[in-house]
């Protein structure tokens, strides 16, 4: 129980460096190569609307997947964030990373917010490619070896992401 909490809070730590620092990175050279951007106020109204947007459906997504990992993942009492079932139904019958795939564009949303071209135009784009690798090399394994040949057959025939169930997703 104790591995599990220090993974959650390795895991939050890791999205907040990423946040902030790229944050603090893309707000630095921003100040010398978008300088004209990046004081504008006309460009941060313009980022901020998409961003909230893009904020929303995040969390939309994140509360939907998050209750029913709740409500389907779950036997006895555990911490919190945390499943013993292999859940393959509803959205996770139609995407093996469903809640991933919504934080993905956390990185993204927090660029348009915060209206820094550098973070939406580079560092952005760059975390969202760090996420998808730390689910493949990290999260990936970590539910085969939670959950063994069941996983494997749930891997088979269910995407990583899918396209297709985004309609699932946030309606």
């Amino acid at each position: 129980m104790k591995k599990i909490q220090t993974e959650n809070i390795i895991r939050t730590l890791i999205w907040l460096i990423f946040l902030v620092g790229g944050a603090v990175l893309s707000i630095h050279y921003d100040k010398i190569y978008f300088y004209d951007w990046f004081n504008s106020t006309v460009f941060h109204v313009v980022t901020m609307i998409p961003g909230y947007i893009l904020l929303r459906m995040i969390i939309k997504i994140s509360r939907k997947t998050g209750r029913y990992l709740a409500q389907h993942g779950r036997e006895g009492e555990l911490p919190p964030l945390e499943v013993n079932k292999l859940v393959t139904t509803g959205i996770y019958g139609c995407m093996r990373h469903p809640m991933h795939f919504g934080l993905i564009f956390f990185p993204l949303a927090f660029a348009l917010l915060v209206g820094s071209p550098t973070f939406i135009l580079f560092i952005a784009p760059l975390e969202m490619l760090l996420m998808l690798l730390l689910i493949k090399i990290y999260e990936e394994p970590h539910a085969r070896k939670k959950f063994g040949p069941a996983y494997d057959d749930y891997k088979k025939r269910v995407p990583f992401f899918s396209i297709k169930c985004l309609n699932e997703l946030i309606g």
